[in-house]
């Protein structure tokens, strides 16, 4: 008898202690894949010290993120280009609209490593993205068709491209508009006439970054994080975070872990321009 009454007892401490414990806070992200593994890192992070928040993170583009906001299907969107003015009208019929910076980005022109071409002038630039420039050969590379890789238009880092660089004008119809910047990175690998752009934070071995000139006179600059620091490098974008409704609680602790010293080090430890 007494030992059913001590299970009984010790069954009940457990079932008392379960219903106390706090109930666990979801944290949605959705949008940018520029910024999809930075966020996942910061979240990760976050989440080792507020084990009662859960922060999912997912991709898709910057657009998508901003529509998933506007549909109350995300709690933040994730964003490599500014909120249109159509979008911005339709969030703030929801509630107050938050835009927060949470890094900066240089966005780097990548080919295939053993392509011969090192520089660019922001004019060449702009003649191979609208196909008026078509052979490597016209830039000082080899006799071979330059391949166009691009996001597709649901990106911001897209977005950004094409008006920052192509000042609103539209992409060669020959252009692969690729679903991923780890896309274009894999294309990049292995394709030797092939040139895209991509973030910072996915430049690696397996592809050559290209300096970049404002003109002829200029000197060629190549994308770093300290380029972009010191403004010597022109194709840099801030990175957003997206919020409709008032920033509290949870979602607040959040958001101060993210743009704090802490924070900012992984956004600078994976090759993104922190804030401060």
């Amino acid at each position: 008898m007494k030992k059913l009454l001590l299970l009984v007892l010790t069954l009940a401490v457990v079932l008392a202690a379960v219903g106390c414990q706090p109930e666990k806070t979801v944290i949605d992200i959705n949008g940018s894949d520029t910024m999809v593994n930075m966020g996942a890192a910061l979240a990760e992070e976050f989440m080792k010290t507020n084990r009662n928040i859960e922060v999912v993170v997912s991709g898709g583009g910057s657009g998508t993120g901003i529509a998933a906001l506007i549909d109350g299907k995300t709690d933040i969107a994730q964003s490599s280009r500014d909120i249109r003015e159509s979008e911005r009208t339709k969030a703030q019929a929801r509630g107050t609209l938050h835009e927060i910076v949470v890094a900066w980005d240089g966005l780097a022109i990548a080919v295939h490593p053993s392509n011969p071409v090192k520089e660019l002038t922001m004019a060449e630039l702009a003649a191979i993205y609208k196909g008026e420039l078509t052979n490597w050969n016209q830039v000082g590379g080899n006799n071979a068709s330059i391949v166009l890789l691009s996001r597709d238009t649901t990106s911001g880092t897209h977005v950004f491209f094409k008006d920052f660089v192509l000042d609103e004008a539209e992409f060669a119809p020959a252009t692969m508009m690729m679903p991923s910047t780890e896309a274009i990175v894999q294309e990049l690998a292995q394709n030797t006439n092939a040139i895209g752009y991509i973030g910072l934070g996915y430049v690696r071995p397996a592809v050559a970054v290209l300096g970049l000139k404002a003109d002829e006179a200029s000197k060629a600059v190549v994308a770093s994080v300290e380029a972009v620091l010191n403004h010597t490098y022109g194709l840099a974008r801030p990175l957003f975070f997206y919020i409709i409704g008032e920033v509290k609680g949870d979602l607040k602790t959040f958001l101060d872990f993210v743009v704090s010293a802490n924070g900012q080090k992984i956004v600078r430890d994976l090759g993104f321009v922190p804030i401060n």
